[in-house]
């Protein structure tokens, strides 16, 4: 089962091209793997007249720049090409406002971009669902991008919706960013099956700290966020796919990680990582892996510093073996003799989230910047629903017990 990712914005169009270029440098259809790469190719490419892979993906953005950037560099690699076809962009930006892209650019662009999107899936044999990838701080990413989530769940109701997410920077890269961020996640709360979130802040630690990386650049943290990606999206076998890979293991997931409609915030964390340079001289075992994994989970940690049938890291209304679920490849991953990746629906995005709706509630109680969002057709209820709709998530997982 096929999965059309939607990239949306700057940062969606980046992060995707990284996620596609990783997916296909872990394709290598040596022994084994054949079976491993036929899966992965059948879920995220599909095959052109010519025989090549063209990426299962829709470009939007309301700036040319970056998708013409994406698409070059995608085509340049010789390995894999978006659609020639499959992008839209236009003159002019959102201006880092949500409401722009949410109540203008998006409906006024809705036929188009339905379009491609519809013309994506006629190619997919069966579709199993969509990834809408973006920005929550901009004008095209989080409010276009939240725009055509909408119109995914409208038009495809049956299939599975994971967003991703990458958080801004705490310290600030766009003066109304957390007024985005509020209005971005309570919309998609309402919209989307889960939602998977990258802290920008993280990941430049992993670059910095794990991976020695000096300067950092948005290329290196887009790398970080696609090699954790793929950990996730790539073929698995499940505890009831019976030794084969899964038809629809992302649907599974989701099913399984967001099972109540109050929890729908997934982080994520891959050991090990580290600098390409000292792999060759380093050796890992699966229990070293797994504690390092567990020590993570249990102190919100996304860094590398006992098992996970322990009832005691889950909350009291939900069993263990519900709770936890083992996937395993028998292949290696992006360049890693074992390497093992930690989906969770936890506690780990509580304080950034909490931190961001209090900053964005005392920008809105001083009417900071409110003329820029009315001027689109925003009102003051909408921001209030929202911050309604927020604080319910801050109490439902503050509830939660480790």
């Amino acid at each position: 089962m096929s999965v059309v990712t939607v990239q949306l914005g700057q940062c969606g169009n980046q992060v995707g091209q990284e996620l596609f270029d990783t997916i296909w440098t872990d394709n290598v259809p040596e022994g084994q793997r054949k079976t491993y790469c036929t899966s992965s190719r059948d879920r995220f490419f599909r095959r052109t007249a010519h025989g090549g892979l063209q990426a299962r993906a829709v470009l939007i953005d309301m700036e040319p720049k970056v998708i013409n950037q994406s698409m070059t560099k995608a085509a340049k690699s010789g390995r894999w090409k978006y659609g020639e076809t499959s992008h839209f962009s236009q003159k002019q930006g959102s201006g880092n406002n949500w409401a722009n892209g949410y109540h203008v650019l998006g409906p006024r662009h809705r036929d188009v971009v339905e379009e491609l999107v519809r013309r994506e899936v006629e190619s997919c044999d069966v579709l199993a669902g969509f990834m809408p990838m973006m920005s929550v701080a901009g004008g095209t990413g989080s409010g276009v991008g939240t725009f055509v989530t909408q119109c995914l769940r409208d038009i495809y109701p049956g299939s599975f919706i994971l967003n991703h997410l990458t958080w801004p920077y705490g310290t600030g890269e766009v003066i109304v960013q957390n007024y985005n961020s509020v209005l971005t996640l309570a919309h998609l709360y309402q919209l989307s099956d889960a939602i998977l979130v990258h802290e920008n802040d993280v990941v430049h630690k992993i670059c910095s700290q794990l991976l020695n990386i000096k300067p950092i650049s948005f290329s290196d943290i887009n790398g970080v966020i696609a090699h954790q990606l793929g950990g996730v999206l790539q073929p698995a076998l499940t505890p009831d796919s019976h030794g084969a890979y899964g038809g629809n293991p992302l649907g599974e997931l989701v099913s399984a990680l967001a099972c109540h409609p109050e929890y729908k915030l997934l982080s994520v964390c891959t050991v090990p990582q580290m600098p390409t340079s000292s792999i060759a001289f380093s050796t890992f075992s699966w229990p070293a892996l797994l504690k390092h994994l567990r020590q993570m989970l249990i102190s919100n940690s996304k860094m590398e510093e006992g098992g996970f049938a322990d009832p005691s890291i889950y909350t009291s209304w939900l069993p263990s073996e519900e709770a936890f679920s083992l996937w395993k490849s028998p292949v290696p991953f992006n360049k890693y003799e074992k390497s093992a990746t930690l989906v969770t629906n936890s506690q780990a995005l509580l304080r950034p989230l909490d931190d961001m709706v209090r900053k964005a509630w005392n920008m809105f109680a001083s009417r900071a910047y409110m003329h820029q969002y009315i001027k689109f057709g925003m009102s003051e209820e909408d921001f209030l629903d929202s911050f309604t709709s927020l604080e319910q998530v801050i109490s439902s997982y503050s509830q939660l017990h480790s």
